[in-house]
Formats: C-alpha cells, sequence, structure tokens
C-alpha cells in the first residue's frame, strides 16, 4: 500500500488546466512523473489519499513562478492594501503597487489570481468528495479524507466570501468543455456562509485530534471547530451584523478552549486537543516549534527543498547584506502621526511588549562578515530612528540561504481562538469575567499587564480586543479581514477611518469588498452586470 509520502503520483488531467501535486510539507512529497485521464484515475485509496492531497497544494505551493494565498499572495494581493503594510522598494509589480494604495480595479492581476487559486481549489475539493466515496477502501480513512475536503472548501469560501461577497457557490463536481458548463451566478453571501458551516460541522464530526508523522498538519477536529468560531464572528460583524452569532462563536470557541481557559476542551461528547500558548511568543513562528502545542492549522513549510519554503521571507531583508539573500519587496507602512513623520505599526506597541521585538528587527546580521545592517531614518521626532523590517518567516536554521525559509504560516492559532472568544463574550454580554481572562491570556503572555476586570466599559474593551488582535497577528495575513468587519461604538464601520489614519485619503466604503475580476465578467453571462458596487 503506498503512503502519504509516496515519492509519485499521477497528475490528473482537467478540463483546461493541469496543476501539480507538489506541497511543501512531510505528508505532501508527491513528485508527478505521468498523466492519466480524470475518468480514469479515481480508483484506489493511494489515489483518494492523492486526491485530497492536491487540495493542500493551493495553501502553500510556492517557487520563483507562482505565489499562492499563503505563500505571500495574500501578501501582495491583499495586505498591503491594509495599513500595516506597504510594497517596499522591491516589489515593482505595478498591480501590486496600484493596489497597494487602491487605485486598482477589476482587472487587476493579483485581484484575479486570488479569486482563480481559491476556486481552483474548491474544484479540487468538489473533485474529491464526488468521486472518493465510490473508492472501495478503509472507511475510517475514507470518512476522513473526505472531511479534510471540506474543511479545506470552507476555508477556502470564507476567504472569498470575506473578499468579494457574493460569489457562485460551486459544490458538485462539474465536467464540460466549454465556458458555458460553468456559468455559475453569485449566490448571496448567506447561502456561502450557511455552506461553510455545514462543511465544517460535518468536518468536525469526522476529523481526527491529532496526527503521528508524516500526516501532522493534516486539518483537525480543533482545525474545523476553530475555524468556525471564526465564521461565526464574522457573520456577527460587519457587514453581516447577524449578532446572534455571537453567542455561537463563544460557544464553538469554548470547545476547542482547554478546561484552564474556561473552555470545555470537547465536542459532542469527543476531544477537541489539549491546545495552550506558547510561553514565549518567538516560539510560534520558529520553525523549531512548528506544528506545537498553540499551532491549531497551519501551510506547512520546507526549507530549500524542492521549491518548499516559504518566499516570503527574503521580501522582508534589506538588499545588499553580504550573505544575505533579500529583495526588500515588504515594508512596514509610514504615516504621519503628531510630529511623527515615519510613525508606523511598530510604534503601536507598549515598551514591554514582547511581541515586538519578535515581529519585527531593526538590522540584520552579515553571515559574511558579522557586520549589522540597518536603514536609518532621519526623523526629527524620534533621535535614532531607524526602520523595522518584519521578521516572522525568519528561519535562523537557514541564514546561508535565505530565499526560502522553513518558517510555517499560521492560518489558525490558539491565541486567535481566545481573541474571538474575548470578542464575542464582550458583545454578548460585555466585559464579563471570562472574557477579561481570554484577552489577558494574550496580553500576559506578551509581557503585558492583566487588565483589571470591571475597569473597561464594552466599548473600551472592544477597542482592547481589537488592539491586541492588530498586534498579535501582524504579518500573519489577519489584519485586512479585521478591518473590514469591525466597528466603533456606534456600530459603524471603523474600515475608511482606519485608512484615513495611515494617510490613505481615497479610501471609501466599497474597498471593503474586491471587484469582481474583469476576466470572470467576460466569460460567465451569468456574473455580467452583477459587478459589486463602485466597481462597475
Amino acid at each position: 500500500m503506498k503512503t502519504f509520502t509516496q515519492k509519485s503520483i499521477s497528475y490528473i488531467t482537467l478540463i483546461a488546466l493541469t496543476f501539480t501535486l507538489l506541497s511543501c510539507s512531510d505528508f505532501l512529497k508527491e513528485k508527478p512523473e505521468s498523466f492519466v485521464q480524470e475518468d480514469d484515475y479515481y480508483k484506489t485509496q493511494s489515489d483518494a489519499v492523492s486526491a485530497v492531497t492536491a487540495i493542500y497544494f493551493f495553501l502553500n505551493s510556492g517557487g520563483t513562478s507562482v505565489q499562492t494565498p499563503y505563500n505571500t499572495l495574500f501578501n501582495t494581493g491583499m495586505d498591503f492594501a491594509g495599513d500595516d503594510e506597504d510594497p517596499g522598494p522591491g516589489a515593482t509589480n505595478s498591480d501590486v503597487r496600484s493596489l497597494s494604495v487602491l487605485g486598482h480595479s477589476a482587472s487587476n492581476l493579483r485581484v484575479y489570481e486570488i479569486w482563480q487559486q481559491h476556486y481552483a481549489a474548491i474544484r479540487k475539493a468538489n473533485v474529491a468528495l464526488a468521486r472518493i466515496p465510490d473508492i472501495s477502501f478503509d472507511e475510517t480513512l475514507k470518512n476522513r479524507l473526505l472531511a479534510e475536503a471540506k474543511f479545506l472548501r470552507a476555508l477556502y469560501y470564507f476567504n472569498l466570501v470575506r473578499l468579494y461577497g457574493d460569489v457562485p457557490l460551486v459544490i458538485e463536481y462539474k465536467q464540460g468543455v466549454t465556458a458555458a458548463d460553468y456559468a455559475v451566478a453569485r449566490t448571496p453571501s448567506t447561502e456561502v456562509y450557511a455552506q461553510i458551516e455545514k462543511d465544517l460541522t460535518e468536518a468536525a464530526a469526522a476529523l481526527p485530534i491529532s496526527y503521528t508523522s508524516p500526516d501532522v498538519g493534516r486539518a483537525t477536529r480543533g482545525a474545523a471547530l476553530a475555524l468556525l468560531a471564526k465564521v461565526y464572528l464574522t457573520k456577527a460583524s460587519l457587514p453581516l451584523n447577524i449578532t446572534s452569532h455571537y453567542a455561537d462563536a463563544v460557544q464553538t470557541a469554548e470547545y476547542v478552549l482547554s478546561t484552564a481557559d474556561g473552555g470545555t476542551g470537547t465536542y459532542n461528547g469527543q476531544p477537541t486537543y489539549t491546545y495552550n500558548l506558547f510561553t514565549d511568543y518567538s516560539q510560534v513562528f520558529l520553525p523549531a516549534y512548528k506544528n506545537g502545542v498553540e499551532h491549531i492549522f497551519s501551510a506547512q513549510f520546507k526549507s530549500n527543498s524542492q521549491d518548499q519554503g516559504n518566499n516570503q521571507n527574503p521580501r522582508s531583508i534589506l538588499t545588499n547584506i553580504p550573505g544575505l539573500v533579500g529583495s526588500y519587496a515588504d515594508m512596514v507602512r509610514f504615516y504621519k502621526n503628531g510630529n511623527d513623520n515615519f510613525f508606523s505599526v511598530y510604534k503601536l506597541y507598549s515598551a514591554g511588549d514582547k511581541r515586538r521585538d519578535v515581529t519585527f528587527v531593526r538590522k540584520f546580521k552579515s553571515p559574511t562578515n558579522g557586520k549589522y545592517y540597518g536603514l536609518p531614518i532621519t526623523n526629527a521626532a524620534v533621535a535614532g530612528d531607524s526602520t523595522p523590517f518584519f521578521n516572522k518567516t525568519w528561519d535562523p536554521g537557514s541564514v546561508s540561504n535565505t530565499n526560502q525559509s522553513a518558517a510555517n504560516v499560521a492560518i489558525l492559532r490558539y491565541a486567535d481562538v481566545l481573541l474571538i472568544h474575548a470578542e464575542a463574550e464582550n458583545e454578548l454580554n460585555g466585559p464579563t469575567s471570562k472574557a477579561y481572562k481570554s484577552l489577558n491570556r494574550v496580553r500576559v503572555r506578551a509581557g503585558l499587564a492583566p487588565l483589571a476586570e470591571g475597569s473597561l466599559t464594552q466599548a473600551e474593551f472592544r477597542e482592547a480586543v481589537y488592539l491586541d488582535r492588530r498586534l498579535e497577528f501582524v504579518f500573519e495575513y489577519q489584519r485586512w479581514f479585521d478591518l473590514i468587519r469591525q466597528k466603533d461604538a456606534t456600530g459603524a464601520s471603523t474600515f475608511v477611518t482606519n485608512l484615513h489614519k495611515v494617510q490613505k485619503l481615497n479610501a471609501a466604503d466599497y474597498h471593503r469588498l474586491y471587484p469582481i475580476p474583469q476576466s470572470e465578467i467576460d466569460i460567465n453571462p451569468l456574473i455580467k452586470g452583477h459587478q459589486n458596487p463602485g466597481w462597475e
């Protein structure tokens, strides 16, 4: 019997596109060596495993010729549009730079690539879900593989519905030879969310709580529930504002929280795994601690192995440092704040916040000559000021070749569940003891004093959670999704206000959604005439 670490696998020939089944984890090592027709493929257990493995590919595939969502695409195609990041001198792509100033259009390449890659992954999931049930093999493994496919489909749709709003909901395996065979109208976002919830609920019932090598990194029960809690919080927030889901978010988060943190640690009588925070914040990002106690679901990377590394790493490194590969394509967004013309998210951290000097570095040490290199700033407001560089993808084990690091990208981690719980509980019942407890768990790990119970109003507590979310998840593909859903004390969106604070003065409410890619409108008659407002 072939295992997940088999060295060869057939390609699946698609109608219009053929995607390799390479990947970036121990459980994704397949090397394609032959071609078969799709109808002839799904026959064995090995085929079923490979079909599901292929869905993971779109999380993290990399190399010099492709960006995938959790391997730089969400940075160049999403986070640059926010208030923490900007394209650096090494980011010369015109589509990337136009998006960073909210000057993008429906023809923007990154807007299209995010759409296209998510739907390619969804098609893979639909194929697996349609074909695997007909293959005869171990039922326990079969149910787990189907649950993995549902989890991944839910994650991909969750990204799409947040970015584009109403999107075509395709949950069946489609075969055809013309564009018309694939034409699907946009589905109301509430219906898309209902399918996401269905997939995640069914996945949680069938997924295991953990894996052993070589399958560590695959979707688990805790991952399905953590993502579901995030889905409920998002639905309760703007723009849907279905506030009844705050209660669902609290309950579902508590399925994942340990009993020590006020959770149940169980779901339907089954354990969800004993998650916890790392004691040291830096361990969240260091490859030596990947898939640890805080990591619920991550995009998996290996260092400099067949293009399976994290390509984000060199983009954060200053250029022209002897012995280091760096393009300085990713930089903090500088903006004016009072007398400081070089304010940035770096300066929002309190002096004692341990997260700051993990998230950023001010200097790089050359492995060639031992000298330190930085980028000083002449700043009348701050003597000796210098540029902070993002540091969360740094790989200490690969200093001699920084082009690709082994640092995973955490898509869901325990700190996120704690903050989801704190936010939802505050919105539901005000700043209760358990809301303070969850928020303070994150703050204390960061080296900050716990907030005293009763010291904040509901609105003040909301702002405290928002700030800690921002500082906790810098450079983790979270900020844009928070920007588009958060609100002020009156319930109004803070999206435009927050972008105006960083001098993105052309920001308007319609920017909260991406335009439907023009190429999709051109080939899909059921979408034509149904562009998002403001992008017509």
